[in-house]
């Protein structure tokens, strides 16, 4: 019995004394691990660079027609005759409608009949009165009577051209809103009407950018309807006042529209350039690490013969086409990671590989 317990404690000690060695050996390749260090991670890098930029102020703003109204009817009638289609260039003067005048032209030559008698009327008493044959009342009566006659037929024949509906200027006339036979009240809308070349924009900027502004300046702008086209125009007008509501300035540009592409109401991104500034630095947008406590980039240093890199915190500036402006923090020729940021760590050996695309999912984009 004691023999058989002696030899469960020795077998129990020899598996206890196994499982230790075991572990020893695991913490000694472990420790050896640790003192190698990591392996250097492959990253693609870039180097900051010096651009000349012009900058811009950013805003949204609306096309507006330089003229644009609804055509209507200053007197009543019956339309007789249509005489543009739907979405069609007119020339200022153009007839559009006319309105059924067969009973003004019946009066018209009532008036001129009366017109006509007046007249003779008229002549007879200047004839009679150098012979004192008609009394002066009767000659003022005759001149009062021929001056009458000439005023309606003046008022009926002006009447007779309103019912002649014209264009009030060159432009895009739209879908009509009548038809032929219909009668018209006074006032009744006929189709609209804009003119599309030159066309406005209207936008607003803070009023801190006021002294930035002048009459002349340049835009550019892009709308939805044909991406990837800029359209470029300049400031025609400032508002003299300051929105109270806003505090912002009311602005309108002009651009040229000869083949009508832009059209009133749409949606316009604008950029008002400013002075074109020299010395700007710059790194490529995906370079930079966003984050609520501050932008960073990975700095590649040499250490010991070995590329290591440093996270250093950067003050960025505007944005344009895929770069970023750095305003503090770099300095030209500065090698930064430009992938795999967020893989690193301070002081971690790197090597460069810009023949290659480092798969990094976990780039950071511009918030």
């Amino acid at each position: 019995m004691f023999l058989r317990l002696i030899l469960m404690l020795l077998i129990v000690g020899g598996i206890i004394g196994g499982v230790y060695y075991m572990k020893m050996q695991q913490w000694e390749a472990m420790s050896e691990m640790a003192e190698q260090g990591q392996p250097p991670a492959t990253i693609a890098s870039t180097t900051v660079t010096e651009e000349s930029w012009q900058p811009r102020l950013n805003s949204v703003g609306s096309m507006v027609a330089v003229n644009d109204v609804s055509v209507t009817n200053e007197v009543p009638g019956i339309v007789e005759e249509i005489q543009f289609e739907s979405g069609q260039r007119v020339e200022k003067g153009d007839v559009l409608l006319q309105i059924d005048d067969n009973v003004d032209r019946a009066q018209l030559e009532g008036l001129k009949a009366d017109l006509q008698l007046a007249q003779v009327q008229f002549d007879r008493a200047a004839k009679l009165v150098k012979e004192r044959t008609v009394s002066q009342s009767e000659f003022d009566e005759a001149k009062a009577r021929l001056e009458s006659a000439r005023a309606n037929l003046a008022s009926s024949k002006a009447e007779m051209v309103k019912k002649s509906i014209r264009a009030p200027f060159s432009g895009i006339i739209g879908i009509r809103q009548i038809d032929l036979g219909q009668y018209l009240a006074a006032g009744s809308e006929i189709a609209p009407l804009q003119s599309l070349d030159p066309i406005y924009v209207d936008y607003t900027l803070p009023e801190r950018h006021l002294s930035d502004l002048s009459v002349g300046q340049t835009i550019d702008l892009n709308v939805q309807a044909y991406p990837g086209q800029t359209f470029s125009g300049r400031i025609e007008a400032l508002n003299p006042g300051i929105d109270p509501g806003t505090r912002s300035i009311h602005i309108r540009g002009v651009l040229d529209n000869p083949d009508g592409t832009l059209r009133p109401g749409m949606f316009a991104e604008i950029r008002t350039l400013l002075s074109e500034q020299n010395d700007i630095l710059t790194l490529p947008q995906q370079a930079i690490t966003y984050a609520p406590y501050g932008d960073s980039v990975f700095v590649i240093e040499e250490q010991d013969g070995q590329k290591v890199v440093q996270r250093r915190q950067v003050k960025t500036g505007a944005v344009r086409n895929g770069r970023v402006e750095i305003l503090e923090g770099l300095e030209l020729g500065d090698e930064v990671a430009s992938a795999g940021q967020n893989k690193l760590r301070n002081g971690q050996p790197v090597q460069i590989n810009n023949d290659i695309e480092v798969n990094d999912k976990d780039a950071v984009s511009s918030p």
